[in-house]
């Protein structure tokens, strides 16, 4: 492959950090989460969202906690520009909720998006303008002068535009800013910060976006603390990120952001965006979570969100996707069945030594790094059977599902009938089908059967002696290995050894022991 063509990011951008502070901090409470599915998300749509879906997502927002949402690109279409209408003028914006509308560095553009906006009692406008040579160069052929004249005169025309109205605060993005010498992008930051008059009272958001990945996580991390500690009247200024996803490292980029001073994380609801993405809020969030810090926003029914999303978005969301997807919480493998099985186990009976309900007992379970219930997941599909299941899981299931526990001892064997199935079958093995197989190979009774053994039993009913007894006399030899009455007396399992042949059995309802001794005799008697 053609490697040469390429050059590596140092070669093409400046980070004068050397003094990182970032390595040694801690992500001890959540950014401020600004969903953007709405405009830059809504942009990567092969069906763009109309009003309807717009107005469904926009509520599941306003539903699920983010107190800063983008609404749209009004001065693109007149789809956007409806939409941010609809939301004034249907009263849709909750008092503690401030829409983000997203607008170039063009006059007409920007006085279309405050057209947009009148009514809103608050509002951020969002001016954007790429800044990096080769976008200078190759996109707007303007040098560095030139791109600080449009900038201002842009965000002089903002200012005047929205007057004294003290609900309206605007931000900045430096679009390619992590292909932008740091320099440039402080000259612009700070140039605006003046303009604008931030202060802490009413702040300016200056958002700094990896608008295409091009480095390691560390390198955007240095370069979002060069301006963390380098921006003028700091305390007036919300530092914000936008990372892309194209070198798969977008989640990584944003939690190095905010250990390198970053206080505000643009992002869509599972990724969604050009190319590969944009970072997922969804992911950053339960991340957050899962080392117990509050992430602010409710996802106690994640499932109802990602069916939300993937019907505005018309994009599945993949079964695999962090927390989210149909298969996280989901084990096929036996060694992992197991060590959860047993987790699950010790998390119930730990919660119920320390009188404290499981649900809300801290949590320490093999290979779950949270509780599936805390996002709205039941237990039953965290353990599935198929070819690759073992013993742990395969007794995990009919133990919760039908309420059938296996004796240790017995698992291996009916663990070997599952494998077989699932080979010749090629597919996983349902809860209920799997209980079906259990009674076909260990709940039988013929030849010599249950209701045949009464008629030669004592008064006082059947018993296991009695059993051994009747078939002693007819010539059958049997052994009792091992006699498991069930936990709840109404199954029971049983190994014996007759003629050498050792089999497994199981009995149900009246008289269990003996129809379990009934089932192994005549199991082992066909081996």
């Amino acid at each position: 492959m053609p490697y040469h063509r390429y050059r590596p990011f140092h070669e093409r951008v400046d980070v004068p950090v050397t003094d990182r502070r970032w390595p040694s901090a801690r992500l001890e409470h959540a950014p401020l989460w600004v969903p953007v599915d709405l405009r830059d998300g809504n942009q990567a749509l092969a069906e763009p969202m109309d009003t309807p879906r717009k107005r469904r997502f926009f509520d599941l927002l306003v539903a699920t906690g983010f107190k800063e949402i983008e609404v749209g690109y009004p001065s693109a279409s007149r789809t956007d520009f409806d939409f941010v209408r609809h939301l004034v003028t249907s009263g849709a914006v909750p008092d503690d909720v401030t829409p983000v509308v997203f607008t170039p560095a063009r006059p007409e553009l920007i006085d279309r998006t405050f057209e947009a906006i009148e009514g809103l009692p608050k509002a951020v406008v969002h001016l954007y303008i790429a800044t990096s040579p080769v976008w200078r160069e190759v996109v707007l052929r303007r040098d560095r002068g030139e791109v600080w004249r449009t900038v201002r005169e842009a965000a002089e025309r903002m200012a005047r535009r929205a007057g004294d109205a003290h609900g309206v605060r605007f931000q900045f993005s430096p679009e390619t800013f992590n292909l932008t010498e740091p320099d440039f992008v402080l000259e612009l930051c700070d140039g605006l910060t003046r303009l604008w008059d931030a202060s802490p009272d009413r702040p300016v958001t200056h958002n700094l976006p990896a608008t295409v990945e091009i480095a390691t996580p560390n390198v955007y991390a240095d370069q979002i603390e060069y301006l963390h500690r380098h921006l003028a009247r700091r305390d007036g200024v919300i530092l914000s990120v936008h990372p892309h996803n194209d070198r798969g490292t977008g989640v990584a980029c944003a939690e190095l952001a905010v250990l390198a001073g970053a206080q505000r994380v643009e992002g869509c609801l599972f990724g969604n965006g050009e190319r590969t993405g944009n970072v997922d809020l969804i992911t950053l969030a339960l991340n957050l979570y899962a080392q117990g810090v509050d992430p602010m926003v409710d996802l106690r029914d994640l499932d109802a969100v990602r069916d939300t999303v993937e019907e505005c978005n018309r994009l599945p969301v993949h079964p695999r996707h962090p927390y989210a997807g149909e298969l996280v919480h989901t084990a096929f493998s036996g060694t992992h069945q197991d060590a959860i099985g047993k987790g699950l186990a010790h998390h119930a009976r730990r919660a119920a030594e320390s009188g404290v309900p499981a649900a809300e007992a801290p949590w320490a379970v093999p290979y779950l790094p949270i509780d599936p219930a805390d996002v709205g997941r039941s237990y039953e599909a965290v353990i599935r059977v198929n070819s690759q299941s073992g013993k742990g899981g395969v007794a995990y299931l009919l133990r919760t599902h039908q309420g059938v526990d296996l004796p240790a001892r017995m698992r291996p064997d009916f663990s070997r009938v599952v494998q077989e199935a699932t080979d010749d079958s090629g597919r996983e093995l349902p809860a209920k089908e799997l209980h079906d197989l259990f009674i076909e190979t260990y709940v039988v009774e013929e030849p010599f059967g249950v209701a045949e053994f009464e008629e030669v039993a004592p008064v006082t009913g059947p018993t296991v002696t009695g059993l051994l007894e009747a078939l002693a006399a007819r010539g059958v030899q049997v052994e009792v290995l091992d006699l498991d009455p069930g936990e709840d007396g109404t199954t029971a399992f049983a190994e014996c050894r007759v003629d050498g042949a050792v089999a497994w059995g199981a009995g149900q309802g009246t008289a269990a022991p003996v129809r379990a001794v009934l089932s192994a005799v005549n199991r082992a008697s066909v081996r």
